[in-house]
């Protein structure tokens, strides 16, 4: 074969472009703020709905209506405040370290 291969050429434009694609630093996606914040709102909700089933589920077998209901919504609602603001801590966590590895990069 002669030194003018067109696969070979063509398998090295293909390598070449492999390796631009790789070597881009990932670029943090701009939505990324907008899923924590709807992570952050499934949390709160779930938990007072989980609240607010078992709450009402207990007013139902024991006939008194709106007793349990009202404990357990409020009770769900501190349990979902509470891991939402374990998930903010996560998140923190997750950009300080993302800081730290950019500034570590840039030096």
């Amino acid at each position: 074969m002669s030194d003018n291969d067109p696969l070979r050429d063509l398998g090295q434009r293909i390598q070449s472009a492999k390796q631009s694609y790789e070597d881009e630093p990932k670029v943090e996606d701009h939505h990324s703020g907008l899923q924590h914040a709807w992570r952050m709102v499934i949390e709160l909700v779930s938990g007072m709905a989980i609240g607010f089933g078992l709450g009402y589920g207990l007013d139902v077998l024991f006939g008194t209506l709106p007793i349990f209901m009202i404990v357990f919504t409020l009770l769900g609602f501190v349990a979902g405040v509470r891991t939402m603001l374990s998930t903010a801590r996560e998140i923190q966590k997750d950009q300080v370290i993302n800081r730290s590895e950019k500034s570590e990069r840039n030096k």
